[in-house]
């Protein structure tokens, strides 16, 4: 589905390069949804942006269902974390939801009553079908992240990218956006590769969770994620294995080894773990 050979990329003028990633090799089966975590400045965005042809990389390769990635490619699309600046809000909900089924960048354009129908139905699978004539500005923050993961879907993507989807909204919303992914991935079989911060969410949303190191990102750990499903915000987290490898994750983004190996101060900022609540069990120290 997805293979990432070599990937390597850097800013800067020449002789004063930034080498953000180096050499990532990683490959993503059809509908697996891969998480993406590390210390914050290891290039996990820059990684994404690779990914959706929107840089081109430095060095090494993307492959999209067999053909190389050199602009951004047909069935992809992307969510990002600030839903306020993705929105237009001069257009309706579904006008929104509709916008890049216009067609550009060598994309044929649908007809208007296409449009119409993509956006109502992509609406619909993120329970949002009523705010349609509604604008950006009259819903709350997460709902208006449901617009924009329902501008996603209306494209109908074989690969769903998402940075940072959910660091912009409360903790409730979040776990019901994670939840809706999930739910999303299991009726469209869509591939997923989904950076974050939140090591929790790593752990409770993914198949694997992929760890970067410290920049220049390369991975430091490719973990199986071994949690029955569906997957619930109460139950999954109170299992053993839940706890267990989200605490294997956060040495890991750390730079530990072994539990007791911290040296005092090293903290990674940006990293967050959820703080514990009574009907959950304690989670790993927050960064």
């Amino acid at each position: 589905m997805l293979e990432i050979t070599d990937l390597t990329h850097s800013y800067g003028p020449p002789g004063d390069r930034h080498l953000a990633i180096d050499r990532i090799t990683l490959t993503v089966g059809e509908g697996e949804l891969v998480s993406i975590v590390g210390p914050s400045g290891c290039g996990k965005s820059t990684l994404l942006r690779c990914v959706a042809g929107l840089l081109s990389p430095a060095g090494g390769r993307v492959v999209l269902g067999g053909v190389p990635v050199d602009r951004v490619p047909d069935g992809l699309a992307l969510v990002f974390q600030d839903y306020s600046r993705s929105l237009l809000p001069w257009l309706s909900v579904r006008d929104n939801v509709a916008l890049p089924l216009r067609g550009g960048q060598g994309r044929k354009p649908r007809s208007r009553a296409g449009r119409q129908q993509a956006a109502i139905a992509a609406l619909a699978t993120v329970g949002l079908t009523d705010t349609a004539q509604k604008y950006p500005w009259q819903l709350s923050g997460g709902m208006q992240q449901r617009v924009a993961i329902a501008r996603a879907l209306a494209c109908d993507p074989v690969l769903l990218l998402m940075d940072e989807p959910f660091g912009s909204v409360d903790a409730q919303t979040r776990e019901d956006l994670e939840d809706l992914i999930l739910a999303v991935r299991r009726e469209r079989d869509i591939t997923i590769l989904l950076v974050t911060h939140d090591i929790d969410e790593s752990v409770y949303v993914g198949d694997r969770v992929v760890v970067l190191s410290r920049g220049p990102g390369q991975i430091r750990a490719d973990l199986p994620v071994d949690l029955p499903s569906p997957r619930d915000q109460i139950t999954t987290r109170e299992l053993a294995a839940f706890v267990h490898l989200r605490a294997e994750v956060g040495r890991l983004v750390r730079g530990q080894q072994a539990p007791g190996d911290q040296v005092p101060g090293d903290q990674v900022p940006g990293d967050q773990v959820r703080p514990a609540d009574e009907s959950r069990p304690a989670r790993a120290p927050q960064a």
